[in-house]
């Protein structure tokens, strides 16, 4: 077994390097491993995937052995997780405790570059009451960290859900619920004040989104051009619901004087996919909210209240997962497919930020439907009214279509009729999409046709409603539309 002093002299190189890393870098971006799939390609794949993209920083959810073998001499940073279910024996046996960190951090440390354990997630909304176990169960992991004198190198906190505060907004009112500040609040931050950790929080600015589209923009919840909001508690405009999240969590720590403990964000993104019901899910939305936050992380800019925090954030997540339970968005969070392709193409380091024009409404899918000739979009009559409907309003909504031929008096509104409609702004999402794979689903609405529709293909089931039929023109654009300003439109007579 390893001594402290040979672990002592093996990792002295470690920490000046992590000293240069921190003193350097303004802001650092890292993403979250999950495995709940079937489909996923090896630990040891997955570690050549995120140094080819120059990914540094990685968290994931246990301590697999696989995992941490793969991470052996990979030069990227590693938080492991101890779950849930072991905060009881972790709290209340500290022979537990050491056995884990011996079997979990001894036996890979420093050749697998650990830098942090969280223990527990969102431990504060777990159903199983292990509440009462967090604090026993950090204390005696560090405690085991100082007998081998690795507390330096590698810290201990517990990612909290932002439904822990009491208040959130304005974000200079945030504050932790009540009956949580005196058994757990104060005394985990004086704790990671002491240990010289950070805080972690999750933050996903699409659930307040999705809660609050009333009085919410998609631009402010994306980090795209807004007029802001300004926080009546400090003067400060807001441009982005993020900052003002986390700038709640710091209000929310300043009013137990706790202002010395730094935030790391260990899990935030935006689904590529979701149920109908589901606002704002898409591959548009998902590229832009993660590219816009990782050019603001990368440029080491902070939160309106501390504009000079160092922000460490990993996105959520690096796959699809196609065995979490739940809605559909939660098995589509992912940056990457399983077969290691990228769902959209974001920037993930400082050299990818030259050129990148994120922020915009055509954010640019890569995995494509067909890898030649053209593909078109339409809707499915036979989906019924109700889905068709929905489906529509989606697209010409949160999905960003551009509906505006299809209003009353526009080019394109004859005929006014819900499946033309449809089409219309599916085609739109679908090629605006780069014929993205699974942008014309539409749980159903829709499918995709390889050859430019024909009037019986696309309207056969509205013959017997007419008289006549008759085209005027060519029916449908090339590039981008059933419909385009320059064409006529398709004219249905009675």
């Amino acid at each position: 077994m390893k001594t402290a002093k040979s672990i002592t002299l093996a990792i002295t190189l470690l920490s000046i390097t992590t000293l240069v890393h921190v003193t350097e870098c303004s802001g650092s971006l890292g993403v979250n491993y999950g495995r709940i799939a079937n489909n996923l390609p090896t630990p040891s794949s997955v570690v050549t995937l995120l140094k080819s993209h120059n990914i540094t920083r990685v968290k994931i959810y246990d301590s697999d052995t696989s995992v941490l073998t793969a991470f052996r001499n990979s030069g990227i940073k590693l938080t492991i997780s101890l779950p849930n279910e072991h905060l009881y024996s972790a709290a209340t046996r500290s022979h537990f405790a050491t056995i884990w960190v011996l079997k979990n951090i001894l036996t890979y440390f420093p050749h697998t570059d650990i830098e942090a354990i969280a223990v527990g997630n969102e431990v504060l909304v777990d159903p199983h009451n292990t509440t009462t176990y967090l604090l026993p169960a950090m204390r005696n992991l560090h405690s085991v960290l100082v007998k081998y004198k690795l507390h330096s190198y590698i810290k201990i906190s517990s990612p909290i859900a932002l439904s822990a505060l009491g208040n959130s907004y304005p974000s200079s009112a945030g504050s932790f619920r009540p009956e949580l500040i005196e058994p757990v609040f104060k005394p985990m931050l004086e704790f990671l004040k002491q240990t010289g950790s950070a805080l972690m929080v999750n933050a996903y600015p699409i659930f307040a989104y999705q809660g609050n589209s009333d009085v919410i923009s998609l631009d402010y919840a994306l980090f795209r051009d807004n007029p802001g909001v300004v926080d009546a508690g400090n003067g400060l405009r807001y441009f982005s619901l993020f900052d003002a999240q986390i700038d709640a969590v710091f209000a929310a720590m300043h009013a137990l004087n706790y202002d010395d403990i730094p935030i790391v964000v260990t899990e935030t993104g935006w689904p590529s996919k979701g149920d109908s019901i589901e606002l704002g899910a898409s591959v548009a939305n998902a590229a832009a909210y993660n590219g816009n936050l990782a050019k603001r992380i990368l440029t080491g800019n902070g939160t309106p209240v501390r504009p000079k925090a160092t922000l460490t954030v990993y996105l959520f997540a690096l796959f699809n997962e196609n065995k979490k339970p739940g809605p559909t968005s939660e098995r589509n969070y992912g940056l990457f497919y399983p077969n290691e392709k990228k769902v959209y193409d974001i920037p993930l380091t400082i050299e990818a930020l030259k050129g990148y024009q994120g922020g915009n409404h055509n954010a640019a899918p890569v995995e494509r439907v067909a890898s030649s000739g053209e593909t078109w979009c339409v809707a499915n009559a036979e989906a019924g009214e109700g889905k068709l409907q929905g489906a529509l309003d989606y697209a010409c909504g949160e999905g960003a279509a551009d509906c505006r031929q299809i209003q009353p008096g526009a080019t394109c509104y004859d005929p006014n009729t819900l499946v033309a409609h449809a089409s219309f702004a599916f085609n739109s999402f679908y090629q605006k999409s780069k014929r993205a794979l699974g942008s014309c689903d539409f749980e159903g609405a829709a499918l995709l046709v390889n050859h430019p529709p024909s009037m019986f293909l696309y309207f056969s089931h509205f013959i017997s409603l007419f008289h006549n039929i008759r085209i005027v023109g060519p029916t449908l654009s090339p590039l981008y539309n059933y419909c385009n300003p320059s064409f006529n439109c398709l004219v249905f007579l009675d």
